[in-house]
């Protein structure tokens, strides 16, 4: 198991290989593969994927089944198998959740070992790629976060950047090409038994329950739900970073292309002609398509745009933040579906809902004040007709929302904090 000893010899790792990749841009690391089943190494990759839980893959065996039998075990049969080389990562599970814009989005889940074998591969290679991934780049990396790439969008806007090109890569993580992916991998590491295992992993098979059938092979993408598959989306990606960069350079672009894993703005202090056809142009020869429709050229100044969530006003060089709409759309259903159920106690009822709300307020703590306050009208509204359907009372329970009482004596989550006490929640709630 990870210790205070062995997490600083895999830290010291890290370090020397950032330091040497930060270095030596140029130098391809030829010797990374017995890293990945060192013990130290395999130790930490199993408490972190232990720490992000989540469901079975296929071969539906949980954390909790593993640990009956001690994790030592699984890592030392995943350190033979790794060392011999005889490690074959097993099918990955489909699953799909809905998207707010219609449609649903595929997620892939490993079974718990190969996930463990993933989390140690990343974090072998994650310090080689961070040493020279852009500035500009936010997503799934880090010390790195929304907020910062928001704080990026908002210095570009106030230096006079208010043309913007807001894209969308289409369907990106089913469709990054796997011979191109791994030219971009090469492009770092000479190791071949690594490189071989990069491939196997995101070769490993796809089992859809839909399909009612067996497993089928897999020959692009890098299925959502993998835990390497963010760093493997940024290091394509990062092919369009680069170029960016370097053509800015070259005075042959201008502005600033931020993004956050497959979600980019190009902001640009003049009409981007040249940057749209550039755009096209890279993403087109990464064997990728921007969305037709989701994809559109604004000024600030005539409209707003959405980023990670967030409605974006830059009018006069200033900068807002709301929740867009799908956002605000995906936060309402959370909260209808968490004041449901007539069987639940008030208690429960909100202590569901607070963590919840801790989670959603800390992200969305920068938007407007009004759209803060009206969340908390809709929570007490929702809770207003939830006891009144527990009850079988014609008409919402306004008293128990009186004078700030859900907060004051219930412990409700607000999700705005004002200075002053609270006013009476309207009664238009819904």
């Amino acid at each position: 198991m990870a210790t205070p000893v062995t997490l600083t010899k895999l830290q010291d790792l890290q370090r020397k290989l950032y330091e040497r990749a930060k270095k030596e841009p140029k130098f391809r690391f030829y010797a990374l593969y017995d890293r990945v089943y060192r013990e130290d190494v395999l130790a930490h990759a199993y408490a972190l994927a232990r720490a992000n839980a989540g469901a079975p893959g296929p071969d539906g065996v949980t954390f909790e089944q593993i640990e009956e039998e001690g994790n030592e075990a699984l890592l030392e049969r995943l350190r033979d198998e790794l060392k011999t080389k005889r490690y074959r990562p097993g099918p990955v599970r489909r699953v799909y959740i809905p998207k707010l814009s219609g449609g649903e989005r595929p997620l892939g889940i490993p079974n718990v070992r190969d996930r463990v074998v993933q989390t140690a591969v990343k974090l072998i290679l994650e310090p080689i790629f961070e040493a020279n991934f852009e500035a500009d780049s936010y997503g799934f990396r880090p010390k790195r976060d929304a907020h910062q790439a928001l704080d990026a969008i908002r210095d570009a806007l106030r230096a006079g950047m208010g043309w913007v090109i807001d894209a969308d890569v289409e369907s990106y993580f089913d469709r990054i090409p796997h011979d191109r992916l791994m030219k971009a991998v090469a492009e770092r590491v000479v190791d071949g038994s690594m490189l071989a295992l990069v491939k196997r992993l995101l070769e490993a098979p796809i089992v859809d329950e839909r399909d009612g059938g067996g497993p089928r092979s897999n020959q692009q993408g890098t299925p959502q739900g993998g835990v390497i598959s963010p760093l493997l989306a940024n290091i394509y990606l990062h092919l369009v970073d680069r170029n960016f960069q370097r053509r800015v350079k070259a005075k042959e672009l201008k502005g600033r292309l931020i993004r956050y894993a497959d979600d980019f703005v190009l902001l640009c202090p003049r009409s981007p002609e040249r940057e749209r056809k550039w755009l096209d142009q890279v993403i087109s020869r990464l064997g990728l398509r921007l969305h037709p429709t989701k994809t559109r050229v604004l000024h600030v100044q005539e409209e707003m745009f959405e980023f990670l969530g967030h409605r974006i006003n830059g009018r006069n060089r200033g900068f807002y933040l709301d929740t867009s709409s799908k956002a605000l759309g995906r936060i309402r259903d959370e909260i209808r579906r968490k004041t449901r159920n007539p069987n639940l106690s008030l208690e429960a009822v909100i202590d569901g809902l607070n963590g919840y709300i801790r989670g959603a307020r800390q992200y969305f703590r920068r938007i407007l004040r009004r759209t803060l306050s009206s969340l908390d009208f809709f929570v007490e509204g929702r809770i207003a007709r939830w006891w009144a359907r527990k009850h079988h009372q014609p008409r919402p329970a306004w008293l128990l929302t009186r004078g700030g009482a859900l907060w004051r004596q219930h412990g409700l989550e607000r999700w705005y904090h004002p200075r002053s006490p609270r006013l009476t929640p309207s009664r238009s709630a819904t």
